[in-house]
């Protein structure tokens, strides 16, 4: 009978460290990198140390800003083992969404890598800290940011005013035991680990906080309805600092001394040669990710007979997409429901369960999770067969928004329940489907993003009298941004100037892939805008104006 662990996660690393030492732990196929617990471990502790030695300490909050590195997970349960909240900031955001979440945080050290093809974090750093290229490192002194004490480039280029993963190691090593033992031996299970940036139910970006029982717990629960053991291992090709990535994946590894393949950028071909030559048991990604790798032309060359399971999540997945990834990728398939705020997994469908269950729905609650419907007027439990709004309690609810009370309390009821904003239906079995959702989050491909956001954003634009942002149905991506903007009278804006305004100012899967130039909107008898409405008009401007949906 499985049991909730109250072991940290720095506890867990160092138990697989001392029970099975030699064991691979990190692997990066395509450049064969290996690390094994003992070698992980050791080189954590060092990282550790030297964080302490820059000013870090149990509480503060270190940024995380690149995409799958070999050193993410070193920073990460260095954070951990000191009892520092390791904040994973999204690889897409741009100037003004890193400056929001640097501040909104009170982000003590940033680490960062060089980026991606479409953004400079190097640059963007220094366009934030203007003062980073006067300083010596570890003496900034920000007007704008005066928590920001450090940033950190991870690898071994040297930048003005910023330390580098090997400094960091090298202070680590010749640091004094003493606070590191101190620091270490204070953290408990419940206290926060990992703070994650999500738009919620309302409003702007809100830092999420995750404890290491709650994280820890849910990757373990999560392994057990796939039936993982030591002998696994995962690839993981999803991002780390999303939940999917760091919880799912990495915490499920972790609970289970279990090998993670890791691949630092998503490419479809990349995956398939790390499953193909780690002899990879699993596999995680969103729907588009295996519907690249199944397209893709090489496909055929590689043998994956040896994956077993894995996870399809992230947005809605199609029954045929389901079955065709188990019949070519010999897998089957679980799903996973959940949000940010519930660490995230409410509920999963089991590898033992049968075809309809795992393709038709999300399964059931997570043990020491209990999930209900509730009546969005009453906040009443509804029967079996009605639809009402998925809600949870357990272990697994986070510990509320970072600095936001008010907030906290919108989603999270005076009962204990985290109120998730979707609509979902259980059957007689208790299984859940997902039917809709109360809120106006738009879903695409995985990322979650609130429209209000994007309107405040775009109120600036000269030329917008108003807008509203809404989901446009994707085959695609399950859903794209759609713009509905009523322009000043005389104003004359192109589609293209909205984007191009956007470009280089908001993450790129933030940008309206569809904008539509309207006079009024669809309201209520009491004046409220109707957004589903908007979402049936933009099929219709589509079907008038001759654009594609895809």
């Amino acid at each position: 009978m499985v049991q909730l662990s109250e072991k940290t996660l720095g506890d867990y690393l160092e138990y697989w460290a001392k029970e099975t030492p030699d064991k691979e732990y990190i692997v990066y196929s395509d450049r064969d990198l290996r690390f094994t617990w003992s070698q992980f471990n050791s080189r954590v502790d060092d990282m550790a140390r030297g964080l302490v030695a820059i000013g870090v300490t149990k509480g503060t909050h270190v940024g995380l800003w690149a995409q799958n590195v070999p050193d993410w997970l070193t920073f990460l349960y260095a954070c951990a083992k000191i009892g520092a909240v390791c904040i994973t900031v999204n690889t897409n955001y741009k100037q003004d969404e890193l400056e929001y979440l640097c501040k909104d945080s009170d982000m003590h050290t940033l680490c960062l890598t060089d980026g991606t093809w479409e953004s400079n974090y190097v640059d963007m750093a220094y366009t934030m800290l203007p003062e980073l290229r006067q300083c010596e490192r570890g003496h900034l002194e920000s007007s704008n940011f005066p928590k920001l004490k450090n940033v950190v480039y991870i690898g071994q280029e040297k930048y003005r005013g910023m330390y580098n993963t090997a400094e960091i190691l090298l202070l680590g090593e010749n640091t004094d035991d003493e606070e590191f033992l101190r620091l270490r031996n204070s953290v408990t299970c419940h206290d926060v680990v990992n703070m994650q940036y999500t738009s919620g139910t309302t409003g702007f970006p809100k830092g999420v906080m995750l404890t290491h029982y709650g994280i820890a717990n849910d990757g373990f629960l999560t392994g057990e309805h796939m039936k993982f053991t030591q002998d696994d291992k995962l690839c993981v090709c999803v991002p780390l600092f999303h939940c999917f990535g760091v919880v799912l994946a990495t915490m499920n590894c972790l609970t289970h001394g279990c090998t993670e393949v890791v691949v630092e950028r998503f490419d479809p071909l990349v995956t398939l040669a790390s499953v193909h030559k780690e002899r990879c048991t699993a596999l995680y990604g969103v729907p588009t990710m295996f519907i690249a790798e199944l397209n893709h032309p090489m496909f055929d060359m590689f043998d994956l007979s040896c994956l077993r399971t894995g996870i399809m999540a992230g947005s809605l997945c199609p029954i045929e997409l389901m079955r065709k990834v188990e019949d070519k990728m010999h897998l089957r398939v679980t799903s996973v429901y959940g949000l940010t705020e519930s660490s995230p997994g409410m509920s999963q469908t089991r590898i033992d369960d049968p075809d309809e269950v795992r393709y038709t729905t999300v399964g059931r609650n997570y043990e020491f999770v209990d999930v209900k419907v509730l009546d969005p007027e009453t906040n009443l439990e509804v029967p079996a067969g009605t639809q009402g709004e998925m809600c949870c309690k357990g272990f697994n609810v986070m510990k509320g928004y970072y600095k936001n009370p008010t907030a906290t309390a919108e989603v999270i009821d005076g009962n204990g329940y985290l109120h998730s904003g979707d609509l979902g239906v259980m059957d007689e079995n208790g299984n859940y489907r997902i039917t809709g959702r109360i809120k106006d989050m738009i879903i695409r491909g995985g990322e979650n993003i609130y429209p209000r956001e994007i309107e405040e954003f775009l109120y600036h634009l000269e030329g917008v009298r108003d807008v509203q942002v809404a989901g446009v149905p994707s085959k695609k991506y399950g859903e794209e941004v759609g713009a509905f903007i009523i322009l000043e009278e005389g104003a004359g804006l192109t589609v293209d100037e909205v984007r191009d305004y956007c470009r280089g100012r908001i993450a790129r899967y933030k940008i309206p892939k569809y904008v539509f130039f309207v006079k009024e909107y669809p309201l209520t008898g009491s004046g409220k805008i109707q957004k589903f409405k908007l979402r049936e008009l933009s099929l219709k401007l589509c079907e008038e104006q001759g654009i594609e949906v895809i």
